[in-house]
């Protein structure tokens, strides 16, 4: 271990192979202030990080860790090593491991949807499954920054937030928290590159089944919305019912939301502006853009910002609101590591100010 290496608190990394954990790879191997320790997949066990991904590679703390070898996911060396555990696995195979990390004092940040829903049997109805650890349930933490950030610096589990989910409560929250707009008539229109899908082999997300075509899908059903629900209840003091709607898009990564909402009474384009632009100013991660600009993805491609930008139809008095992220990166695995730059007490942006990837 060089002295550079010393200084840095070590976590661990459940679920390696995945395109989150592929990303949490890229973000750590940058990091100032956290050390990959341990790396962990069934199925590719043995080989070196290296292997699996070539681009870490070279000299100094990229080629560290890239040497560093995969190993079986086991609770107790993972405890032993790391004083905190990403999990990027599926639901249900979170709660699993989570539970026996955390009663052995590790510290949790899960990437699954396994305890971002307060409200059990919503988990089980919409996710199809038991959940078995209702104690971790009530004490997890929803991981949004921005609204969270005091609770997430002393939590022991912080609930990873969805990517549809970050775009959308980023997106309403001012809104919703000033009053300005009705709850009854929410659409989010949200369109996401293929890399949310996962990485697993799928018909659906073949070259030649996304390319040069747009569609829509899960439409009525997509399991993000009772996480939005939730929290835009919570923001607005009220039951908030929402009509979600997801697209696919012939991208690699990406969201942008549209989402229609409608105004309490008149204002102006440059009024709901300058609210937005309160509510965000402090916050490093949230771009409001200037008047007239509307968000892009490739602005946001491979970064923590979420851009936001408005538009005020005064005719028919709706506020339309557009959020743009990088689903991967702040819709995932750099939020992630947000919330465990607050855990372990590190600055909360530390090794996170991503230019974008450019063209």
């Amino acid at each position: 271990m060089t002295a550079t290496s010393a200084k840095r608190i070590p976590v661990g990394l459940v679920g390696v192979t995945g395109y989150t954990g592929m990303e949490l790879t890229r973000i750590l191997a940058g990091h100032p202030g956290l050390e990959l320790v341990r790396a962990t997949s069934r199925s590719e066990a043995g080989k070196t990080l290296a292997e699996l991904y070539p681009y870490l590679s070279g000299p100094g703390d990229l080629g560290r860790m890239g040497a560093l070898t995969v190993t079986q996911p086991d609770p107790a060396d993972l405890a032993a090593a790391c004083q905190l555990v990403f999990l990027a696995v599926p639901h249900k195979t979170a709660q699993e491991i989570a539970g026996k990390l955390i009663a052995a004092g590790v510290r949790v940040v899960d990437l699954s949807a396994d305890f971002r829903l307060r409200h059990k049997p919503t988990y089980e109805h919409w996710y199809a499954t038991p959940h078995t650890e209702p104690k971790l349930l009530a004490e997890a933490v929803y991981g949004l920054p921005e609204l969270y950030r005091a609770d997430m610096a002393g939590a022991r589990l912080i609930a990873n937030p969805g990517c549809y989910p970050t775009s959308a409560i980023l997106g309403l929250a001012p809104a919703l928290e000033s009053g300005l707009v009705h709850t009854d008539d929410i659409v989010i229109d949200a369109k996401s590159g293929t890399s949310g899908a996962g990485r697993k082999a799928s018909v659906g997300t073949l070259f030649c089944e996304v390319s040069d075509s747009f569609r829509a899908y899960n439409l009525t059903k997509h399991r993000h919305t009772p996480e939005i629900e939730q929290e835009v209840s919570l923001l607005a003091g009220e039951n908030v019912a929402l009509s979600f709607n997801t697209h696919l898009l012939p991208i690699g990564r990406g969201i942008l939301s549209t989402i229609y909402t409608r105004l309490k009474k008149p204002m102006t384009l440059a009024e709901v502006h300058a609210v937005y632009a309160a509510r965000y100013a402090d916050e490093p991660l949230v771009r409001v853009l200037p008047l007239g600009t509307l968000p892009e993805t490739r602005w946001v491609r491979g970064t923590m910002f979420c851009d936001l930008g408005l538009a005020v139809d005064e005719r028919l008095g709706r506020l339309i609101i557009l959020s743009a992220i990088d689903n991967l990166c702040r819709g995932a695995s750099g939020q992630a590591v947000a919330g465990a730059n607050l855990m372990l007490g590190l600055p909360e942006i530390m090794g996170l100010p991503l230019a974008p990837l450019m063209p």
